[in-house]
C-alpha cells in the first residue's frame, strides 16, 4: 500500500481533527505557549546557565543515570527543588510525558489499584494502560466520585493521580480529594505541570497554595517547559519511593539523562522565581483580574478556557484573532477536550495593557 493510513487522515480532516505543524511566527503576541512566567525569554538566564555549564570539562550527560550520567548540575539542582518544596529527594528526569509513563507504570504493580482523575494527561493515562494493576478512573474534580472509587479499591496499594492545575480546564484540584488521598494512606501523584511556578504562597504548586505539608506518600512531579522556561521535569518523593524508582523507573534506568544545559537553566529559573516571588505573584494576580474584569472567566492560574464547542470554528476563530489582533491563541479541539477551546495564556510577557484589549476584542467575537 502506497498510502496506508489515507482514510484515517481523510476521517481527521472531516471531523475537523487533522493536525499539522507551523514554524511559529516571531511576529505574533504568543498567548499559546506554557511559558507562564516568560521566562524563555529572559536572555540572563541563558547566560547564566551556559556559565554554569563552562564551569565543567563537558556538556553532555553521556549515558543514563544510573551508569554515567548522573552530573553534579543534576543532583545540585535536585537538592534545590527538595529545599524549595519540602520534599526529601528528587530526580530529574527527560519530560513531563516521559515522567509521567515512567511513573505510573513503575508504582502500579499488579494487585495494586491506580485511582486517576478523568482529565489526568494523556501522558498519565497512556502510563496507566502499561501498569499491571486495575485502574478506576473518577469523575474529574469530584470527591464524590473520588469517594466511591476510594471504597472500589481494595488492591495491595492504592495509588492516586491527579493534577495541580488541570492542563486545558486551568482549574485546581480540590482541597478534599488531596485530604481525602492522605486520609486513606494512598500514594499521591500530584502533576504540577501547569501549577508548579504559578500558584502558592511562593509559587512551588499546589500544596504550597492550600498549605499542605509534603507526606511520605506524596510524589510531586514537575515540568521544566512550562512556567521554568526550559526543557525536562522532576520527581519529588520521600527518600523510600526515589530509590524504587531508581531501581525500577524504566525511563531513569534506560534513557539517558537529561541535558545538562536544560537543568541548569531551570535551576537559575527556580532561583530567580524564590527572589522574585512577590513581584511574580502581583503580575499573576493582575492579569487573573484583567481575565475576570473583561471575559468573567475566574482563573486558579494563568490558563484562560473559552469553550467554543466546534472543531472548525475554533480554527477559525484563531485564525481571526491572529489576523485582528496579532495574537497567538491555541486552538484545542477534540480528543483532546472534550468541547473544542479557544486557549489563551494570559502570560506575564504580554502587557497587561495589551492583555486587556485582547479580552475585550475576544468578548465581542466569543459567543457564549
Amino acid at each position: 500500500m502506497k498510502n496506508p493510513y489515507e482514510n484515517e487522515l481523510k476521517a481527521l480532516k472531516r471531523a475537523g481533527r487533522f493536525r499539522g505543524r507551523s514554524v511559529r511566527d516571531e511576529t505574533l503576541i504568543d498567548a499559546a505557549s506554557n511559558d507562564y512566567l516568560g521566562l524563555a525569554h529572559h536572555k540572563e538566564l541563558h547566560l547564566k546557565a551556559c556559565a554554569t555549564l563552562s564551569q565543567y570539562g563537558d556538556h553532555a550527560p553521556k549515558a543514563s543515570m544510573l551508569v554515567n550520567g548522573y552530573h553534579p548540575i543534576h543532583r545540585l539542582f535536585e537538592e534545590a527543588l527538595c529545599a524549595a518544596n519540602g520534599f526529601e529527594a528528587g530526580i530529574v528526569m527527560g519530560s513531563g510525558f516521559n515522567a509521567n509513563i515512567g511513573l505510573i507504570e513503575a508504582l502500579v504493580r499488579k494487585g495494586d489499584v491506580l485511582l486517576m482523575d478523568e482529565e489526568y494527561h494523556a501522558s498519565g493515562v497512556a502510563g496507566a494502560r502499561m501498569c499491571e494493576g486495575e485502574v478506576i478512573f473518577f469523575t474529574h474534580n469530584d470527591s464524590g466520585s473520588f469517594k466511591e472509587a476510594l471504597k472500589r479499591a481494595h488492591g495491595k496499594r492504592t495509588i492516586v493521580a491527579v493534577e495541580g492545575i488541570y492542563s486545558m480546564g486551568g482549574d485546581l484540584v480540590p482541597r478534599e480529594i488531596i485530604e481525602l488521598a492522605i486520609e486513606h494512606e494512598t500514594i499521591l501523584i500530584l502533576d504540577e505541570a501547569h501549577s508548579s511556578g504559578v500558584i502558592g504562597e511562593h509559587l512551588m504548586g499546589i500544596l504550597d497554595h492550600y498549605g499542605i505539608a509534603p507526606t511520605p506518600l506524596m510524589i510531586k512531579m514537575g515540568t521544566l517547559g512550562k512556567a521554568y522556561g526550559s526543557f525536562g521535569a522532576y520527581v519529588l518523593s520521600s527518600k523510600h519511593i526515589s530509590e524504587y524508582l531508581i531501581n525500577r523507573a524504566k525511563n531513569v534506568i534506560y534513557a539517558t539523562a537529561p541535558s545538562l544545559y536544560d537543568t541548569a537553566l531551570a535551576h537559575h529559573s527556580l532561583d530567580y522565581i524564590q527572589s522574585h516571588t512577590q513581584t511574580l505573584r502581583e503580575q499573576i494576580a493582575l492579569r487573573q483580574n484583567i481575565v475576570l474584569e473583561t471575559l468573567g472567566i475566574e482563573c486558579a492560574g494563568l490558563i484562560v478556557p473559552i469553550e467554543i464547542g466546534d472543531n472548525h470554528e475554533v480554527m477559525r476563530l484563531q485564525e481571526q484573532i491572529k489576523n485582528e489582533l496579532g495574537m497567538h491563541v491555541g486552538a484545542i479541539r477534540q480528543p483532546t477536550v472534550k468541547k473544542a477551546i479557544l486557549r489563551l495564556i494570559a502570560r506575564l510577557d504580554i502587557d497587561a495593557a495589551l492583555l486587556r484589549r485582547a479580552c475585550e476584542r475576544l468578548t465581542q467575537i466569543w459567543v457564549k
